[in-house]
């Protein structure tokens, strides 16, 4: 089979229909797993996100001195033992962080503070991605840290130092880079506050919330008070991954022959931009069922199949779809008209550049794409 090429054969489904239930939320996941390392006590994390990116900070946190347990009877749920604030160790070896770069960043914010030397590497492509942006307020805080070319990349190393709080407005929306600072200034003197010219996702604030921080949130600042006493473990229960649930709800909106039910699935507001815009396209969706657990927003999605219509996508949303755009593109390829992606400039400094990865790879299956410098146009029919 030397120098032969493998090729899969797709045949299109003659009908989408039934129920499902998607992997758990990433970002929650993560979330989950390093604010309980830094509480008090034992909780329980289930439908954990089963990704390579969150066991980077499964590792991670182990080779910080967190024990974690996987339940043999629960394969989706982890038992994780609180250390505290203060109870975190040197790590004997370099932290890497894979491909993760939620789990490089925040781990970062939580490292500023602690009382030992870190050095935190990644995959090439993490090792690729801009870190200036997170390593600026770190300093501003006080933190000792320095990174690769002149500090725009990792590795990291972090020497932990006492911080202080900090008011700092952020570039670019960015929820890790907010949440590294937020995570910093529980343990930091003085009160910290991010602003932010667009919202970004707010399952930091939302769970430290719940697990006793005491912050004052608006939709384009947060204020935190420094932690008086330890976090509060919680038990968590990590609704589906909205991200994943895109998905089915593009090919549902796009198959001739679609009746989807994807159940349990987080609708964070910040989140939800994918379903803002597949609605404004013309996409038959329902959201039911709505309910808060873990002080997120859950609720039950149907989509089925529609016409699509085309639109213009920019602004404010962009930061709450930013990782279903390329989903959203295949969509635009059926809707009716020309469909005009802006403002997405950030795809560019993900894993990949995905504006172009997005346009390279919809264009070999014959879609019609110009390529804009934040994003692109999209003709459909």
């Amino acid at each position: 089979m030397a120098g032969k090429t493998l090729l899969k054969i797709i045949s299109s489904p003659k009908q989408l229909i039934g129920e499902i239930a998607v992997p758990g939320d990433k970002s929650i996941s993560h979330r989950a797993l390093i604010f309980n390392s830094l509480a008090l006590g034992n909780s329980k994390i289930r439908n954990l996100s089963p990704g390579r990116d969150c066991v980077s900070t499964i590792n991670c946190l182990k080779a910080l001195g967190v024990k974690l347990e996987k339940q043999k009877d629960e394969p989706s749920a982890i038992l994780l033992h609180g250390v505290g604030g203060t109870g975190l160790t040197e790590a004997k070896d370099v932290l890497n962080a894979g491909n993760s770069a939620t789990t490089m960043r925040l781990l970062s914010g939580v490292l500023a503070s602690q009382p030992f030397l870190s050095i935190l590497t990644g995959d090439f492509s993490l090792r690729s991605r801009p870190m200036k942006r997170l390593v600026e307020p770190l300093r501003l805080m006080g933190a000792e840290i320095y990174g690769r070319g002149n500090d725009s990349f990792a590795p990291l190393v972090i020497r932990g130092k006492r911080l202080n709080g900090v008011d700092y407005s952020v570039p670019v929306p960015s929820a890790q880079i907010k949440s590294a600072i937020l995570l910093a200034g529980l343990f930091a003197q003085g009160n910290t506050t991010v602003e932010q010219l667009q919202p970004s996702r707010d399952h930091t604030e939302r769970l430290l919330k719940l697990m006793g921080a005491k912050l004052e949130v608006d939709t384009y600042s947060v204020s935190l008070t420094p932690l008086s006493s330890p976090l509060a473990s919680v038990d968590i229960c990590v609704p589906g991954d909205i991200s994943s649930a895109a998905y089915w709800l593009v090919a549902g909106a796009i198959h001739q022959n679609a009746k989807i039910r994807i159940v349990n699935c987080g609708v964070n507001p910040t989140r939800t931009g994918i379903i803002d815009v597949l609605l404004a396209m013309g996409a038959t969706i329902r959201v039911e069922n709505q309910r808060l657990e873990g002080n997120e927003p859950v609720a039950d999605l149907y989509i089925e199949s529609s016409r699509l219509k085309a639109i213009e996508i920019g602004g404010d949303i962009i930061p709450r779809l930013i990782d279903e755009i390329p989903l959203l593109a295949v969509a635009a390829c059926l809707a009716q008209g020309k469909t005009i992606i802006r403002d997405a400039d950030e795809l560019r400094v993900k894993e990949s550049d995905r504006i172009v990865t997005t346009i390279r790879e919809l264009s070999r299956l014959g879609a019609k794409i110009e390529e804009l410098s934040d994003g692109m146009v999209i003709y459909g029919g």
